[in-house]
């Protein structure tokens, strides 16, 4: 048994690197102008909201560290869930994961990334307010979906490699406009401006509504922590170095986004700012370009850009290994067709192809019905009960599902202090609970419940193939 033990090569600073590394993506290109628009303008609402995301990230991810250290052999959200609950719970898991969650933060990215590489050649991706998108946007965002899953059902070695490069590439012009604009910001006075904005005429106060939608737009950009607790059964004193790292990595993350978002008022036009609803995808390019010129301007662009396609293809990675990780179970449909591995590429072909497939129908949701394409089904987000955005209530239903995991450690755990079997489970419930409110009052409840009967019926479909599969047993 001591060779399936694995080696305890990482210490803290890799540890640190690597929360970093994960959570910081593209998220905060695509949701920063959004946040700034739904806060009308309110730079310290923004930055508030970055806090308040971040925040809640580093309580849930201290829960799951604590989890990670009483059982090391555990590697992503599926096995927390074994762990706390059992392999039932754990199941429905991974089919949400694999069926929702994942695949349709493929689709966005794919559809954000032909955004941002349209807009390199000033081309508009997208008229959500009257539902129209450009067709040369589809087919752009569809044909970098599908070179990701090629990609890495084909060559995951040369994935894995280009995956490195991009998590390099996302940090330049994060840092570069953080600290750049923030003092050219105070420099030539804009900032000023921007601060007050609040005092003019034209300001509108921030409601209830608007912010909380903000805070569950934002958690986009935090997504990947739990990720970084897979190391665990690797890091030299996992105990001491795992909630140390998260905790470092996570306020790391804040700050650089936190610049990154008070960077935007060296444009110090607010209306310009509110004018980027509801995507914000030009945002960016506008930003660089009063600060840097419009040369070096598009060039840092070219790096968001690539910035997105590297954070959709660190999620095609999870996406092709889907239904592989629940045929190692024994669980989903024909768990030994589906856990096949390639030979010649050592690789799980099959599964890769239903991660691409789901992917495919999230992306058709997205363009062709959320969004609303050239002559398709109109926006459904004119209709309430199916205007929920994928990818953002996807992420709140995760953090919901976290719920009866941190219940789970509570009861069980009675081997560990106070602090970590109670207090900070709580924290972590209750940080859920708020993003759950988030989400009611953000959305409204039609929204909600439309999508919980969307998740409910995903999770019926998974109950049937869990029940054919026991038949056949």
């Amino acid at each position: 048994m001591e060779n399936n033990k694995m080696e305890k090569r990482y210490g803290l600073p890799t540890a640190i690197s690597m929360v970093v590394g994960v959570v910081i993506g593209s998220g905060v290109f695509i949701k920063g102008g959004k946040v700034l628009s739904l806060t009308n303008g309110n730079m310290l609402s923004g930055i508030a909201v970055v806090g308040i995301v971040g925040l809640i990230c580093i309580i849930c991810s201290l829960v799951f560290a604590t989890l990670g250290s009483r059982y090391e052999k555990v590697n992503g959200v599926v096995d927390y869930a074994e762990m706390a609950l059992g392999p039932n719970y754990a199941y429905y898991v991974g089919w949400f994961m694999n069926f929702v969650y994942v695949p349709a933060l493929v689709s966005m990215l794919a559809f954000f990334s032909a955004m941002m590489f349209l807009q390199l050649f000033g081309i508009p991706a997208v008229d959500f307010a009257n539902g129209q998108i450009n067709p040369t946007a589809i087919g752009v965002g569809a044909g970098f979906m599908m070179f990701g899953y090629g990609l890495n059902a084909l060559s995951p070695k040369l994935a894995g490699k280009v995956q490195v490069s991009m998590t390099v590439i996302k940090l330049i012009p994060l840092i570069l406009m953080g600290v750049v604009g923030t003092i050219a910001g105070f420099i030539n006075g804009t900032t000023m401006q921007v601060l007050d904005y609040v005092k003019s005429a034209d300001y509108v106060a921030v409601d209830g509504a608007g912010f909380f939608k903000a805070i569950v737009g934002f958690a986009f950009a935090y997504e990947g922590w739990i990720l970084a607790t897979s190391i665990n059964s690797e890091l030299k004193d996992a105990k001491k170095n795992l909630p140390l790292a998260l905790v470092v990595g996570s306020l790391v993350t804040i700050v650089i986004y936190a610049l990154y978002i008070f960077a935007m008022s060296c444009i110090g036009d607010v209306k310009t700012i509110i004018g980027t609803w509801p995507f914000g995808e030009s945002l960016p390019r506008i930003a660089f370009a009063k600060l840097f010129g419009n040369a070096i301007g598009t060039i840092v662009y070219v790096f968001i850009t690539v910035s997105c396609l590297g954070t959709m293809n660190g999620l095609i990675m999870s996406s092709c290994r889907g239904l592989f990780s629940l045929s190692a179970r024994a669980m989903g449909p024909r768990p030994e067709f589906f856990g096949n591995v390639d030979e010649q590429n050592n690789f799980p072909i099959k599964s890769a192809i239903i991660g691409m497939m789901a992917g495919g129908f999230w992306y058709a949701w997205t363009v062709m019905m959320w969004m609303g394409g050239p002559e398709m089904f109109g926006a459904v987000h004119s209709i309430e009960w199916l205007a929920w955005e994928p990818d953002e209530i996807g992420i709140i239903c995760l953090y919901i599902m976290y719920i009866p995991m941190m219940i789970g450690l509570m009861v069980k755990a009675k081997d560990l202090n106070v602090f970590q079997r109670f207090i900070l489970p709580l924290l972590g419930l209750a940080c859920c609970l708020f993003f759950a409110y988030a989400i009611w009052n953000g959305y409204g409840w039609k929204k909600c419940v439309g999508f919980f009967v969307f998740f409910m019926v995903v999770e019926f479909i998974g109950y049937l193939f869990k029940r054919a599969n026991k038949a056949k047993a």
